[in-house]
């Protein structure tokens, strides 16, 4: 298929074919994401359905609140796991091969999970997140390394074209696999997405040619005595796990929560020890503390944003399943394809936007990425004050449903918020990060959203006693404070990031 694409492509003034005037192994790149991405947002859509669906046996059937739970830390898990997968690109195998591994070991996570078994769904969604921890952020640094040498605005230029492909997967993916998976058979929907990674994983391969030298080599090889001290590190936190999970077991006291308290705890404190850790550290000079302190409260808006806006997959998809009239006609559409706005919504509105920062920064009227921050929390805690408002009236309903508007709105003010916050945040971790800590800063800036993901292990809990109403209600007024607090710091933070605009 990237073959296909590329001869439709423009080409370069020397001959050489292109992908959409950029390189030609943008196109293995982008299919390969775009693929990766439908697999992913496929399985998120109907993951908490097929929880409270009662198809698994045991203490899961029925309870709502452990499905939005485990959704959320598994999120986290996931985005915890692109650490060690960045680390073993860069010091072992490269992104190349990273890549390769990553997404055989995701396809054949969705496959297990097609396997009607307790076991297999487990296993599946371990081997997907390791899969996951392997691909995606190497994948993006590969996107980077075709544009080694070019103009930063031709580099910026590719990646925004890559984040159209995943949204175009993220958009798809629940229309097809959501269907299934509700209408026809749960098994068959994680098997769809095991297909959309087969085909990722074949034309990565085919295409790879097109990739040149890229991502062939690890950056900074790991010496024979740092891969032992990895590998017994590995070994020896692996080793504390299975232990306390079978002594869990063994003294019959084994519950799903306890994996979800341990995980929740451990995306908290990773980030922690990681800001620790890189503040203490002797490299860092007097001019760049500020700075890394300016970031944590970047850091720690960011987490509160993710938390919230990432309920969409677990408390919202409830919520469309059960109080959403979905009616069409006669015909009901699927609840999972309420996971496909946020993505078209994305890709109508990222360019808007990016022409909108433009066009106020030509006029000197831009506002700074405080002030985006702040826009970006008081846009979330909007969204939730709407679903504050559609709890009480599904109660207040004689059909205990309310339209399909609702969730539209919420979905458009939380995607206004993203537009506010997410790009604007991953070019703000690069400016604001040392020399010798931008990988460390790009990381931390992913695992804000681990972190927030984790804290909805916990959180989400809340709703069942809470009610729809106050849940709602509640968070929209701790966000909105957020971003009011962020907005009156504004001036301080600015002085902490120094140079950095």
């Amino acid at each position: 298929m990237a073959s296909s694409l590329t001869k439709d492509s423009a080409s370069s003034a020397g001959g050489e074919k292109t992908f959409f005037g950029h390189p030609r192994g943008m196109a293995t790149l982008f299919m390969t994401e775009m693929w990766e991405r439908f697999s992913w947002y496929g399985m998120r859509g109907i993951l908490v359905l097929y929880l409270i669906a009662g198809v698994l046996d045991g203490p899961l059937a029925g309870r709502e609140a452990l499905a939005a739970s485990i959704y959320g830390v598994y999120n986290a898990v996931v985005y915890m796991a692109a650490m060690p997968g960045g680390w073993i690109a860069d010091r072992l195998w490269g992104a190349r091969k990273a890549v390769l591994v990553g997404g055989i070991v995701i396809a054949l996570g969705h496959f297990t999970l097609a396997i009607p078994a307790d076991v297999a769904f487990f296993c599946g969604l371990g081997l997907i997140a390791i899969g996951t921890g392997l691909l995606k952020p190497n994948i993006s640094a590969m996107v980077g390394g075709l544009y080694e040498g070019r103009p930063s605005a031709r580099r910026d230029a590719g990646f925004t074209l890559f984040y159209m492909a995943i949204n175009i997967g993220g958009m798809a993916a629940p229309l097809v696999v959501g269907y299934l998976g509700e209408n026809v058979n749960w098994h068959l929907g994680f098997g769809v997405a095991g297909v959309g990674m087969s085909l990722a994983v074949i034309q990565y391969v085919l295409g790879g040619r097109h990739l040149g030298d890229v991502g062939q080599h690890p950056g900074t090889p790991a010496s024979a005595e740092e891969k032992r001290a990895a590998l017994r590190k590995v070994a020896l936190w692996g080793g504390v796990a299975v232990a306390a999970l079978v002594l869990d077991i063994a003294l019959g006291t084994y519950d799903i929560e306890h994996i979800v308290n341990v995980l929740a705890v451990l995306g908290i404190v990773v980030p922690v020890v990681y800001f620790v850790a890189m503040y203490r550290n002797p490299a860092l000079t007097s001019q760049d503390r500020p700075k890394i302190q300016a970031f944590a409260w970047f850091f720690a808006t960011a987490v509160l944003f993710w938390m919230i806006y990432d309920q969409s997959g677990s408390l919202l998809t409830i919520f469309a399943d059960g109080k959403t009239d979905r009616m069409i006609g006669g015909w009901e559409f699927p609840a999972s394809w309420y996971q496909s706005v946020n993505p078209a919504m994305v890709i109508v509105l990222a360019p808007l936007f990016a022409a909108l920062w433009v066009r106020l920064a030509q006029r000197d009227r831009e506002p700074g990425t405080p002030m985006k921050f702040a826009l970006a929390m008081l846009l979330i805690g909007g969204s939730f004050g709407i679903m504050g408002l559609a709890g009480a009236a599904a109660a207040n309903s004689d059909t205990g449903k309310v339209t399909v508007f609702w969730l539209l709105s919420v979905y458009l003010v939380q995607t206004l918020g993203e537009m506010c916050l997410s790009p604007v945040g991953l070019s703000l971790s690069t400016k604001l990060a040392p020399k010798q800590f931008v990988g460390q800063i790009m990381g931390l800036w992913f695992l804000a959203t681990a972190t927030g993901n984790a804290l909805n292990g916990w959180t989400t809990k809340l709703n069942a006693p809470l009610g729809d109403a106050v849940y709602y209600s509640l968070w929209a007024a701790v966000a909105v404070a957020a971003g009011l607090a962020f907005m009156m710091a504004g001036r301080k933070i600015r002085a902490l990031m120094g140079d950095v605009r």
